[in-house]
């Protein structure tokens, strides 16, 4: 995708308080990619370097990937991985798996074993432990596989142990709201990609300008199709939220799709921990 419809990489710092964070994890930088749709259209080769250039320099503690690393066929992956070895991190990568990476037949597997081979560990509903049992990290499956059932992984955990919850659709922590989710990392969104100030994201707003737009033109973009409904909490399509005592942050992803992007720019996250 060409710079002038993803716009340029924007690198957003937030900072989160976590209850019961040990000492020992104050300050320890995360960082966040998601939506990369590698797949030689909607993510260039310089804003893959940009990205991964960002990341390094702040040398992040953990670098937590979530998700649609490729958009129909898995075989990009393998350039991607070659990419994605240049990352650097204090204690690790870990990824979890987006509904582009399952949806064909052996996606699943053939995305999985390219990260894994370069040292990047993917969570399909299990449990991490990068700093020991202080604060953990929860990767589930995609909210569109079968196997999404997260009632047997959050029951393992102790309520009194901080977590760090991987869940690419952000739809997902209205689910996850009877467990504790100190924060929950999402993207799948996209940011909404067209973003009306003042409003939001335009995607909420189709039901009313749909009929308004011949079906032969509907048909040529994703977006506008009348069942591309890929979310139903759009207010949740970007940034930090509070869901009940819950907290969730949405990533705007690198990937972009035609027709581009508005006042939503591809994103690298990086996120401070602190204690509340």
């Amino acid at each position: 995708m060409h710079w002038l419809l993803s716009g340029p990489l924007s690198v957003e710092k937030l900072t989160v308080r976590i209850a019961g964070l040990p000492a020992s994890l104050q300050g320890k930088k995360l960082v966040q990619m998601s939506d990369f749709h590698y797949d030689g259209l909607r993510l260039s080769e310089a804003m893959l370097e940009k990205a991964i250039a960002a990341s390094n320099q702040v040398k992040p503690d953990l670098v937590l990937l979530t998700g649609d690393y490729v958009t129909t066929s898995p075989e990009p992956i393998h350039t991607l991985a070659q990419r994605l070895k240049h990352l650097q991190s204090n204690s690790g990568i870990y990824a979890i798996l987006g509904n582009h990476d399952i949806r064909h037949k052996h996606a699943k597997t053939e995305v999985t074993a390219a990260l894994t081979n370069i040292g990047i560990r993917v969570l399909w509903n299990e449990i991490a432990y990068p700093w020991g049992k202080e604060l953990l990290l929860v990767g589930l499956a995609d909210r569109y596989s079968r196997e999404f059932n997260p009632e047997p992984v959050m029951n393992q955990l102790d309520f009194a142990t901080p977590r760090i919850v991987l869940s690419h659709n952000p739809d997902t922590a209205e689910i996850l709201q009877p467990w504790r989710v100190d924060l929950q990392l999402s993207g799948h969104t996209h940011g909404g990609q067209i973003v009306i100030p003042g409003f939001g994201p335009m995607l909420p707003y189709q039901r009313n300008i749909l009929p308004k737009i011949p079906l032969k033109v509907r048909r040529r973009f994703p977006f506008l199709r009348k069942d591309y409904f890929v979310l139903r909490h759009w207010e949740w399509a970007q940034g930090l939220h509070r869901i009940g005592k819950n907290q969730l942050y949405v990533n705007r992803g690198l990937g972009t799709y035609f027709p581009g992007r508005l006042f939503c720019p591809p994103e690298v996250t990086v996120i401070t921990l602190q204690s509340e």
